[in-house]
């Protein structure tokens, strides 16, 4: 029996001692959820699970997004006997939105009428963004906070319904269990399963079926990506002249070291990646293929277009490769942590002869010179959207900011 047959075993039995938290889902005036059929289910039925609050709304992509997969790893609890149950607080601004979304939801919910619920929800955990799934511990503690974890969404990504039943303890064996995970990455663990050895390449009729072991020695880029993104579509022209210029590069240098980017789909349709893929001129797993999944699950890719490195040992060298490109472009290779130091110091010695300010055609206010230290981090480019950190022109006034070289400077008797 493996490891994670002992987990199903173990989870199906898993007896969670009674709760004090499920107090936080009731009013004065209600004692009771409701359920996906409208009929009231009383809080204390609650009692001695493993409660998920889930603050989302229909009207944002990211919820739609996750609440399908939070679906699906709750009916596979649920169907496992596991003490799991979910609380739908709701951010929708009409009723007939909220009762839109809840027919996609199996769970239990915050009636809509009851405001007053839902915002002492929001001020008790301090909700700043959604989704949000706050797991609390039917567990009493001197220290209330060890008691409810916050990250709830992440974990579900990451790990699905081996999160459950979301202790310190579990999450501690997960953590464990990938690290040993990327410390024995290989390229060839990684991009093949037990029906396929190797990746398509561009032929006609059909594609080349080019063998995995190919990428060995090489340092390789995982290019998850669909055609529906505009984000990917936007991008995927800039990574395409990047990628020749690199092989340019590396022939001129007569280096042994190679390059080469593997297309990992989130198309919905054959055709869609079919007319994808052959925009690119590198290799790509299969669409539809079961990798897919699990290295999406593996790398945490929760949004596209995202540009995972590998080094020529198969080991990760950096999950940034898209932020890299946009910063460095051809120069990011090999994108090691020398290579990367090197590019920063570059940087800094550039950023020390721009001008402190400027004004920009595409804003009114005046944009200050800062860099991660003084008030920067990563950021998206109010001028070409695209990803960056490090040195940028920031708007004090209302955040507007965009890359150094993304500026079009104008006097300020033209600015606005």
């Amino acid at each position: 029996m493996n490891k994670d047959e002992m987990w199903v075993l173990n989870s199906e039995s898993y007896k969670a001692p009674s709760s004090r938290f499920s107090s936080l889902l009731a009013s004065k005036d209600r004692d009771f959820l409701l359920s996906p059929t409208e009929n009231q289910v009383k809080v204390s039925d609650l009692d001695g699970k493993v409660v998920g609050i889930y603050f989302s709304a229909n009207w944002y992509p990211p919820c739609r997004k996750f609440t399908p997969i939070l679906a699906g790893v709750y009916e596979q609890l649920k169907g496992r006997g596991c003490g799991f149950e979910v609380v739908f607080v709701s951010s929708d601004e009409d009723c007939d939105a909220f009762a839109s979304y809840r027919s996609s939801m199996p769970w239990l919910a915050i009636p809509f009428s009851d405001l007053e619920s839902k915002k002492g929800l929001n001020r008790r955990f301090e909700i700043e963004d959604i989704p949000c799934l706050i797991i609390l511990q039917p567990v009493s503690t001197d220290n209330e906070e060890d008691e409810i974890l916050r990250d709830g969404v992440e974990l579900i990504y990451r790990y699905g319904v081996r999160a459950f039943p979301f202790t310190k303890q579990r999450l501690e064996e997960l953590e464990k269990e990938e690290r040993e995970k990327h410390e024995n990455q290989t390229i060839t663990n990684l991009l093949t399963n037990h029906n396929r050895n190797f990746l398509l390449g561009h032929g006609h009729p059909v594609p080349k079926q080019v063998d995995v072991g190919s990428l060995v020695g090489k340092t390789v880029g995982l290019y998850f990506s669909a055609q529906w993104c505009l984000p990917c579509l936007k991008f995927t022209p800039k990574l395409i002249s990047i990628y020749h210029k690199i092989k340019e590069m590396l022939v001129e240098e007569k280096e042994n070291e190679d390059f080469e980017i593997v297309f990992v789909s989130s198309d919905s349709e054959q055709v869609g990646f079919d007319s994808y893929f052959g925009t690119m001129p590198w290799l790509a797993l299969p669409f539809g293929d079961p990798t897919v999944r699990s290295l999406t699950k593996y790398f945490d890719v929760q949004r596209v277009p995202c540009l995972v490195i590998l080094g020529p040992d198969g080991k990760t060298l950096t999950k940034q490769g898209r932020n890299l490109i946009n910063l460095y472009q051809e120069k990011a290779y090999p994108f090691t942590k020398a290579q990367l130091e090197f590019l920063e110091k570059l940087k800094d010695e550039e950023a020390k002869g721009l001008p402190l300010s400027e004004y920009h055609a595409g804003h009114r206010h005046e944009l200050t010179l800062v860099s991660e230290g003084t008030g920067g981090g990563p950021f998206i480019c109010c001028e070409c959207d695209e990803q960056g950190f490090g040195w940028a022109y920031q708007c004090i006034d209302c955040g507007y900011e965009v890359h150094t070289n993304c500026v079009k400077a104008v006097n300020r008797g033209s600015a606005g």
